[in-house]
């Protein structure tokens, strides 16, 4: 169902609109304590190692008792209410968009809107269209999750108001340049390896019936998410550093800090102090948090199109009969 399919003509642009967005609320709130921990862990400049005393994050479970012991509970949902109107508002516009594109391709081209290579470049034009709409809320989402205490940012107005004054419009669209550079490739081997194994699915089980379906979405979106997060991770790095830029008294906390001045200068520093493996830092989490989050976001979209679908042929129904 994901992409436009004309033997099944059921959900508008509108509903998978719809659907978009509801299948990035309900994802965020489960996978939000994993995109905390991705978060420090991709800032934090000393090595993620026991072996480093100067690091404050040694690996998943240590970081998970530390931010517990002194920031609590809530601190796994730090930048929430941005974080909801990021995937609520990704969502919406990727899923249109992408629902939009493949639907333009089958009209005015001969590709086949099912194909592989159509939903790459459709899904990476999509997600490319998406995170331009929402990008200034994924700057405010990254930097409440940074922060430490005391707090810089009491709450969204104060952390809008304040970056505004104090750095100016631009600041909004701080680290876009690597994010649309890593997005197309990463939203393109999402769409395409959700395909092909959703068809390669089909193979191996023809006759699979549809109370396996919904695993099946899961599963498949969860592989495509682990395969794509692992192939273009080092352009995530390099956004959310360069998205913390003139915030760096709200990290002293956390370890040393750097200023970049690009994203070509950005690279060198890390290369230069961190080794390759900086480019790498948070990977864990990140991939643990690629293949829940793309997983359930298939798994939701697609089942919310389906009731979408259900609930328009039981309307259908009674008017046929009369």
């Amino acid at each position: 169902m994901v992409g436009y399919d004309p033997e099944a003509r059921c959900v508008s642009t509108v509903e998978a609109a719809a659907a978009g967005s509801a299948s990035g609320l309900v994802t965020r709130v489960l996978v939000s304590p994993l995109d905390v921990l991705k978060i420090r862990f991709q800032l934090q400049i000393e090595q993620l190692s026991s072996r480093n005393p100067r690091a404050k994050y040694h690996g998943i479970l240590q970081a998970v008792q530390r931010i517990f012991q002194e920031e609590g509970l809530v601190a796994f949902w730090k930048g929430h209410v941005p974080a909801q109107f990021l995937s609520v508002g990704y969502g919406a516009v990727q899923f249109m968009a992408f629902e939009s594109l493949t639907k333009l391709v089958h009209n005015v081209t001969s590709y086949n809107a099912r194909d592989s290579f159509v939903h790459f470049v459709c899904g990476g034009l999509a997600a490319c269209t998406a995170t331009v709409a929402v990008q200034p809320v994924d700057t405010l989402r990254t930097r409440f999750a940074a922060q430490g205490e005391p707090k810089i940012y009491h709450n969204l107005r104060h952390a809008v108001v304040t970056m505004y004054q104090t750095e100016g419009p631009r600041t909004f669209y701080r680290g876009l340049t690597p994010t649309i550079v890593a997005i197309f490739p990463y939203a393109g081997f999402q769409f395409s390896f959700y395909n092909i194994l959703q068809q390669f699915s089909e193979w191996v089980l023809p006759a699979e019936g549809k109370n396996g379906g919904n695993v099946k979405n899961l599963v498949c979106g969860s592989c495509a998410g682990i395969i794509s997060k692992t192939l273009t991770y080092p352009f995530d790095v390099f956004k959310k550093r360069l998205q913390v830029g003139g915030f760096e008294q709200a990290r002293a906390a956390f370890g040393q800090v750097r200023t970049y001045r690009g994203l070509l200068d950005c690279m060198r520093q890390i290369l230069r102090e961190e080794g390759p493996g900086g480019f790498f830092k948070g990977l864990s989490p990140s991939l643990l948090k690629a293949a829940v989050s793309t997983g359930l976001v298939f798994f939701w979209y697609e089942l919310f199109c389906s009731m979408l679908c259900a609930l328009k042929s039981t309307d259908s129904t009674p008017r046929k009969e009369g």
